[in-house]
């Protein structure tokens, strides 16, 4: 065997772990996979002969090819994607990316922490990324940044503070309104039109943004099954929303290839969703301080 088959072997071992960083760097997983290809390309040109560590070696390529594409994506002030277009929406399929499996592995990432995570500046990302979720030590992030351990670290904090949030609001029945929301979301997402209407009030109010549809004003929908008949048209965007903590209120945000989208904050009263209101306008988004729900 010769060395390039030898790397080759020793790559594809690894290639799990490097998808993994990468994706949790980027919220993306074509752009994931661009990434780790990217870093095979730099490691089968590279002199690995002295690398001892070729594992934490290839980390450090991949975090560093991601934080190229992130600064990339802020330079051109990237905006999400419209919600109308997230991969599989409508049941068709973005162009090499399995929609099905990139929505399972948004799911087990957690949509709200990816949407956390794609606030952060470049360096914040990769710090929190790299140290909290794959135990690279500051030593080694500082010199991906050209910065100090210290830096580092502070940068990491930051991130974390961020991802964590502001406490929730005071509120008695506060494991009540998660069960509610996340009760919405399992039935939108596997078209239980039932389950919905019995969890929506008969007199229930969706508002939504002209950002969310191409209307002139917001757009105003009543009654428990006009707005479940909405929301089963939504099955599919459904994949990529997450529970999350909107102002330390359980909500729901959506986030095709980890770019935030929307929002849907929920009004309860007595077990029942009163109110929903859907924002996807910038400005408003920029506003909602957006955290993890933990748990």
């Amino acid at each position: 065997m010769d060395e390039r088959e030898w790397l080759a072997e020793r790559f594809e071992e690894h290639r799990p772990r490097l998808r993994a960083v990468a994706y949790r760097m980027l919220g993306s997983l074509s752009e994931a996979e661009d990434a780790v290809q990217d870093a095979w390309l730099r490691a089968s040109r590279a002199d690995t002969d002295e690398v001892e560590n070729l594992a934490g070696w290839l980390t450090t390529v991949v975090a560093r090819v991601c934080l190229n594409m992130l600064r990339s994506r802020q330079s051109r002030r990237e905006d999400p994607l419209e919600p109308t277009h997230e991969p599989g929406a409508d049941g068709g399929r973005e162009e090499g990316v399995d929609p099905e499996r990139e929505a399972l592995l948004a799911d087990s990432v957690g949509v709200a922490l990816l949407v956390v995570l794609d606030t952060l500046s470049p360096a914040e990302r990769l710090a929190f990324v790299l140290h909290d979720m794959f135990a690279v030590p500051f030593d080694e992030i500082g010199p991906m940044l050209e910065r100090s351990p210290a830096a580092a670290r502070q940068l990491a904090s930051r991130a974390r503070r961020r991802v964590k949030g502001a406490a929730p609001a005071p509120d008695a029945d506060l494991t009540l309104r998660r069960r509610v929301v996340d009760a919405f979301l399992a039935a939108t997402r596997g078209g239980d039109f039932e389950a919905l209407v019995s969890l929506l009030h008969p007199d229930v109010v969706l508002r939504a943004d002209p950002s969310v549809v191409p209307t002139p004003e917001p757009l105003v929908i009543l009654g428990a099954h006009t707005v479940a008949k909405g929301a089963m048209a939504a099955t599919g965007r459904a994949r990529f929303t997450g529970l999350a903590l909107l102002d330390g209120a359980v909500g729901l945000a959506m986030a095709p290839r980890g770019r935030l989208a929307l929002v849907l904050g929920f009004t309860i009263t007595d077990g029942q969703i009163t109110q929903i209101d859907v924002i996807a306008d910038r400005e408003r988004l920029r506003e909602i301080e957006i955290a993890v729900l933990d748990g």
